[in-house]
């Protein structure tokens, strides 16, 4: 199979990491080789996990609704040590429909499995990121990762431009639009939530977003077989810069790690769960209580995975910055306000890159 080869604004041709997996070949080109310092130690194998027993914690909102204000101050308690211990848990009986859990994941790998023609029809470029891409970052010469993905905005509904979307499979545009939905008001609970358990009114996180006006977007990620995964990622090192994200992992292959102290968890996914993460801009507005956390993911050589991360995230034009009851003598603003706008040019420009842009927000002393 002849690789696909682009020219889009990029630094350099894009090259389709499905088309090199496609192709047979033996060795991964050198622009996917990690330094042997950010190379994963332990591939698990395709629905196999590590040994360890440690995962992320697992919550059940069915007790939000349960009328039982017990189990609702638990499920309460779970998200707050989840947050501030993890900064990642997972939610099960969230509300969204299974089934279109399920048909949103599927039709997803539907599109790219589509004849590389029709999928270059939507290449995406740097200005935007919109589309079809396979790149993160427009440092020329860098290291790559192993990974194909599909960029979309959501909210707000300016920017939401359904002639960017895929108009095959031919339902693609109508679960596009009611998985959002679903995920959206998934989001909007959670935040109620955060913001109780920082001592917060319920609406405060909400409004410091922009209310009803804030920004959601899509990325699905598509990792194709790789025939070396010790040496590379499908997704480099990185906080995620946004609000909070709410991944649906592929159910059978693992591949999301997250950061431990100094190890390395692979994250065990239950079915039909939602897995959820803290990003930088919640972690500016508590006032670091509530911290982003380091995740990669692995590749392996016999399966490809497809997941689905949706970030929920702050108005791009408000500056964001520590809530101020959160502030006091004892505990001062750690961080200076930015626009997400702003701050997530970082990541469009230099690919992600740890935690390094966060920590460069805060004040000096």
């Amino acid at each position: 199979m002849t690789t696909s080869i682009i020219h889009q604004d990029w630094p350099e041709p894009i090259v389709r990491v499905q088309s090199l997996s496609d192709s047979g070949l033996c060795h991964i080109p050198d622009r996917y080789v990690k330094p042997p310092s950010d190379r994963p130690l332990d591939i698990p194998r395709a629905a196999a996990f590590s040994d360890s027993s440690a995962n992320i914690p697992l919550i059940d909102f069915g007790g939000l609704s349960s009328g039982d204000e017990g189990k609702r101050a638990e499920v309460t308690r779970q998200v707050s040590d989840a947050c501030r211990d993890w900064g990642f848990f997972q939610v099960v009986n969230h509300g969204v429909s299974p089934e279109l859990m399920d048909r949103a994941r599927e039709v997803w790998r539907e599109f790219f499995h589509l004849p590389m023609e029709l999928k270059q029809d939507y290449a995406n470029s740097p200005k935007t990121y919109e589309g079809y891409g396979s790149r993160l970052g427009v440092e020329k010469g860098a290291v790559l990762d192993w990974s194909d993905y599909y960029f979309l905005h959501y909210l707000p509904s300016s920017l939401k431009d359904c002639r960017k979307w895929p108009s095959v499979p031919d339902s693609c545009w109508e679960v596009i639009d009611e998985y959002g939905k679903q995920v959206v008001g998934l989001a909007g609970r959670i935040m109620r939530i955060l913001s109780i358990n920082l001592g917060l009114c319920e609406e405060s996180l909400q409004e410091a977003f922009g209310g009803d006006d804030i920004g959601a977007c899509l990325r699905v990620n598509f990792y194709p077989r790789c025939p070396q995964p010790d040496l590379t990622l499908g997704l480099s090192s990185h906080s995620d810069p946004g609000g909070m994200t709410l991944l649906l992992p592929d159910s059978n292959v693992p591949g999301l790690q997250v950061r431990r102290g100094d190890d390395w968890i692979t994250v065990k996914p239950a079915p039909h769960a939602f897995i959820i993460n803290i990003g930088d801009q919640i972690q500016v507005l508590s006032n670091a209580t509530y911290k982003s956390v380091e995740h990669r993911v692995i590749v392996n050589s016999s399966n490809e995975r497809v997941s689905l991360a949706f970030f929920y995230n702050p108005r791009s034009d408000i500056p964001i910055a520590p809530m101020e009851e959160l502030i006091s003598p004892g505990s001062p603003a750690l961080y200076t306000p930015m626009t997400f706008d702003e701050y997530r040019r970082f990541i469009r420009l230099r690919g992600p890159k740890g935690k390094s842009q966060v920590e460069s927000l805060q004040s000096s002393r």
